[in-house]
């Protein structure tokens, strides 16, 4: 028995996964007059990305259910109590992270999302599923609302807002990451720029995939 597949958390989560498959669709329509090409250079812009989360403003834009379970199992194994996390979104990811602090015996989980109307809808579902008391979502740019007051160290860091940004939000909190700490970047494929940094000599990271298109690193001493 743990918080993650007992109730109210775990059928609130599995809700919210049937809602994200529901919309597939219309995400897909959302973007459907780009070409491939012209979505990659959004996606990767500093400047480009608000007009493709612009087109997404309403559509929930969740981790998978596996990497939903991921996120949890690495929080509880690495006895995470600080957890920031970049794109909450419907807050999906944040609900198993907060999961993972109320099995490690408490914490505090910072996320960040741009979208007012997402930002009331994942606050709610913190409440429903009894976690609000550890969570708190910062609404705005990240590049300046996780500027502010932040942990000491942290633990965990989850990239899984613009992934042009991942670079400059890992950056930004690095000096915070703690010898150990775990940083998973969702889509990490679309971050290049990401990818490259972490992954080389003397970076500070060990680093690799994990299945499609999530990269898990560990932050040096």
């Amino acid at each position: 028995m743990n918080t993650l597949t007992t109730a109210p958390l775990a059928p609130l989560l599995d809700r919210l996964f049937d809602e994200a498959d529901a919309s597939a669709p219309l995400i897909q329509q959302a973007v459907a007059d780009l070409p491939e090409q012209a979505l990659a250079q959004l996606m990767q812009s500093k400047t480009g990305y608000r007009e493709l989360y612009g087109r997404l403003k309403d559509m929930p834009l969740p981790v998978s259910r596996a990497t939903g379970t991921l996120l949890y199992m690495l929080a509880r194994s690495s006895n995470a109590r600080y957890i920031i996390e970049f794109g909450t979104s419907f807050g999906i990811s944040t609900l198993h992270l907060a999961a993972a602090l109320r099995d490690n015996g408490g914490g505090r989980l910072i996320g960040s999302e741009f979208e007012p109307a997402k930002v009331a809808r994942a606050r709610q579902h913190m409440v429903n599923a009894g976690v609000a008391d550890l969570v708190e979502i910062r609404e705005g740019d990240a590049l300046h609302t996780l500027a502010g007051t932040l942990p000491e160290h942290i633990d965990l860091l989850l990239l899984d807002g613009a992934k042009a940004l991942y670079p400059d939000i890992l950056a930004m909190l690095e000096p915070h990451l703690r010898p150990g700490a775990l940083v998973v970047a969702d889509n990490a494929g679309d971050s290049p720029a990401y990818l490259a940094h972490v992954r080389a000599p003397g970076s500070g990271y060990l680093s690799t995939p994990f299945g499609d298109d999530v990269e898990v690193s560990l932050r040096l001493g």
